[in-house]
């Protein structure tokens, strides 16, 4: 698939709010650089919506950008020479196939993202799988929403989960969690494809939602409604200073604040459905 690539140059803190601005923009994937940040489009996806919203957005921020073609290419090379092992303690690691297994951990996952999002690198991921360490997965009905390359939804099912809906709205995402689930023998993960929508099961005992925060904000009464009575609800790719305006929405969800991590400037917020004051 050809795609192209918009080098947008900014500082570090500006390059995080970009991520979350346009996470829900038609972007596959985003790559920290020096200078700020690469965001990769399908060479299909609308043009005049990807430039409109960049035009927006620089009369809020200061950055500058500009695009380069990129044509159809084996991005199994290109991340093979961008993707070095993550490593979250002793609890678990992501490494690409090419990579040799990682010693003294937990669990070792094995994930070739190609062009999805959710490697573990970033901020917001990361802190997603150093939750599930201390979230009761075991035994749990569980839905990954937003699930890029299915890498929460493995490590769920290598913790014991009894079951998970992993969905996404992009096809190529969709296709990659697929591969990964193969890859990994995670044989208790559905892979689906769209929205919310798409999602068959309820009462699910927990939620992983590692998206944005508008999509946050736009699904939480749907997902306080999929939430069982006394369930968890993990949200990241939520900025340090949204905190409140995603918190108080979780509130009036019928949810309750039960603990959060921060690592540069993106929050994962634990939440409880439900619980008595």
């Amino acid at each position: 698939m050809d795609y192209w690539k918009y080098i947008l140059r900014a500082n570090p803190e500006t390059a995080d709010i970009l991520v979350a601005y346009l996470a829900d923009a038609p972007f596959d994937t985003f790559e920290e650089t020096e200078d700020g940040l690469n965001a990769y489009a399908p060479a299909h996806a609308p043009e005049e919506e990807i430039h409109t919203r960049l035009e927006a957005l620089k009369q809020q921020f200061d950055f500058s950008w500009e695009r380069s073609f990129l044509p159809s290419q084996n991005w199994n090379a290109v991340w093979e020479s961008n993707f070095p092992p993550v490593i979250v303690g002793n609890f678990c690691a992501v490494r690409a196939d090419f990579h040799d297994p990682i010693p003294g951990v937990q669990h070792d996952l094995v994930i070739n993202p190609k062009m999805a999002f959710g490697t573990g690198h970033h901020e917001t991921t990361w802190q997603c799988l150093a939750a599930l360490e201390h979230l009761p997965v075991q035994g749990a009905r569980l839905l990954d929403f937003g699930c890029g390359t299915g890498v929460l939804a493995i490590l769920a099912d290598r913790l014991g989960a009894a079951s998970v809906e992993a969905v996404d709205i992009e096809e190529e995402a969709y296709r990659n969690t697929l591969e990964n689930c193969a890859a990994n023998d995670a044989k208790h993960v559905t892979a689906r494809c769209g929205t919310l929508d798409a999602v068959e099961g309820r009462d699910f005992d927990g939620i992983l939602a590692n998206i944005n925060r508008n999509v946050i904000l736009d699904a939480l009464p749907s997902l306080a409604a999929m939430t069982r009575a006394e369930g968890w609800l993990l949200v990241s790719g939520v900025l340090e200073q949204d905190d409140m305006v995603v918190t108080a929405a979780a509130e009036a969800a019928g949810f309750k604040k039960q603990r959060q991590t921060q690592r540069g400037n993106w929050l994962c917020i634990e939440f409880r459905k439900n619980l008595p004051a």
